[in-house]
């Protein structure tokens, strides 16, 4: 039977990571994350797992990277100047087709920057998550039940499709505290047969690796992963659409920004106007179709963001200049409040309340 529980965002996601069969977590601490391994530091040892603090996040990630050869669930978590120290690991994960969980809650930067909620990671996340011609997945919760729900997507679709998800949250959902219910529902992880787990002499032995020293077998490779990046796109993109059937201007937001776009959105509604939301669920693949579909019927988009504005760019190329695309965003830590989205929404209407 499915529980309810009052639960912190960072505890949610590492209990939802343990019921989703992770059971290999090597981290580093660092604000607004560091419950998520001490959540783990506790847990694990009680239920056969394996918790270990590196001696940094590089040496985490590349545990990690090990973990995933051997074919386990295995994750590791950090705050965005961490996330940046485990991109070579990434790397390295990406090119050897390994499946993991990376969760990124994410502050202001650039730098040490602040401790604050921020959403400047998205171009790291979604256009270099590492070197070379490269994806993963990106999800982009939006509440404490969604963060739980989508670690366990996150496991699963990276078993399937062999390669990292990321859960890119920001530290606002990973501090605030909400219900949640955790699904009662068996984890079967799907059979590995490359992982390097031994052998037994019943099989060859498996290879784990991302060097290609031949370029036309580099080049072959890459072209194949893009095959199945294309896949990915058709099959796994998810979006919100929220009064969007009639809408004039459309905010896109996505994460903690979207909650208060939603409540923007609202009382637009209750004043008149016809606003709507669409929010991405999946940031890579970017839900380009969502907004495509929009842009011919709307008089503006409106993309909301905790950084200086990056997602815009995925906006004004889904729009295809059939409708203009207008930025909002607080940086440095700072959350836009309803009232300024509101007020950029009328703006947008043409002033009209």
């Amino acid at each position: 039977m499915a529980e309810k529980v009052l639960m912190k965002g960072n505890e949610a996601i590492a209990e939802a990571a343990i019921r989703a069969g992770c059971r290999h977590f090597f981290g580093y601490p660092i604000t607004p994350q560091t419950e998520v391994s001490a959540y783990m530091a506790k847990k694990m040892p009680k239920i056969g797992g394996v918790f270990l603090q590196a001696e940094s996040e590089i040496a985490a990630a590349n545990m990690v990277l090990g973990a995933a050869s051997a074919g386990v669930r295995t994750m590791t978590s950090s705050s965005s100047p961490g996330i940046s120290l485990k991109q070579e690991a990434i790397s390295y994960i990406i090119g050897s087709d390994l499946p993991c969980v990376i969760l990124n809650i994410q502050r202001g930067g650039p730098g040490l920057g602040g401790i604050q909620p921020s959403q400047a990671d998205y171009f790291q996340a979604t256009r270099s998550p590492d070197h070379g011609d490269a994806h993963m997945l990106v999800f982009a919760p939006a509440s404490v039940q969604e963060m739980v729900t989508l670690v366990t997507d996150a496991f699963d679709l990276a078993d399937k499709y062999r390669m990292p998800a990321m859960i890119l949250g920001d530290g606002a959902l990973g501090q605030m505290m909400e219900p949640v219910v955790f699904e009662d529902k068996e984890i079967t992880p799907p059979e590995k047969p490359w992982a390097t787990n031994g052998h037994e002499n019943k099989r060859a032995h498996n290879i784990v690796n991302s060097l290609y020293i031949q370029p036309d077998e580099l080049e072959r490779i890459v072209k194949e992963r893009f095959e199945k990046y294309e896949e990915i796109k058709k099959n796994e993109t998810r979006v919100e659409n929220f009064m969007t059937d009639d809408a004039d201007v459309i905010v896109v937001a996505y994460g903690i920004a979207a909650r208060v776009a939603k409540s923007a959105v609202r009382n637009a509604r209750a004043a008149g106007i016809k606003a709507g939301l669409i929010r991405p669920i999946t940031l890579w693949p970017f839900p380009a179709e969502a907004i495509k579909e929009k842009a011919d019927k709307v008089k503006a988009f409106l993309t909301v963001e905790l950084s200086m504005g990056q997602m815009v760019e995925d906006v004004k190329l889904a729009a295809e200049f059939k409708a203009p695309v207008e930025f909002f965003g607080r940086t440095g830590g700072m959350v836009p409040t309803t009232d300024e989205v509101f007020n950029e929404i009328v703006r947008l209407n043409g002033g009209n309340k």
